[in-house]
């Protein structure tokens, strides 16, 4: 599912294989529950009679991966990962983390494998740590 800040502020979470199951919300949080209601809904009360929005998925496990942009993640996270924190992780220069986190700058897509990749990097050093 993409997520999406809109310019008031607002976020929106859509399925792009499936247009009609989207959500809205003041939050990313909001906006996914949102669309979470919309795929019960769907499955629940609308069912296979109506082919166009049922995808087969539904009938099976199935898992949702949220895809962000930068900007959007960066703010997302704000209080749990500083620009200046996934700077040094991601090698990239942590004014350069600002601007992007703040919409002055767009970064390239080796810039954007490069947060991904230090992120995923983390996420898996994390899982494998105990205390």
């Amino acid at each position: 599912a993409i997520i999406d800040r809109a310019a008031d502020g607002t976020y929106s979470v859509y399925c792009e294989e499936v247009p009609s199951f989207f959500g809205i919300g003041d939050t990313i949080d909001q906006a996914k529950e949102e669309m979470l209601e919309t795929i019960r809904l769907t499955k629940e009360e609308i069912g296979k009679d109506v082919a166009a929005v049922y995808p087969d998925w539904l009938d099976g496990e199935y898992e949702i991966e949220y895809k962000y942009d930068v900007q959007g993640f960066l703010e997302y996270y704000a209080g749990v990962i500083t620009p200046t924190a996934l700077g040094k992780i991601a090698g990239i220069n942590p004014k350069q983390m600002w601007n992007y986190m703040h919409g002055v700058a767009k970064p390239r897509r080796a810039q954007v494998d490069k947060i991904e990749s230090a992120l995923h990097k983390l996420g898996n050093e994390l899982i494998h740590t105990s205390f």
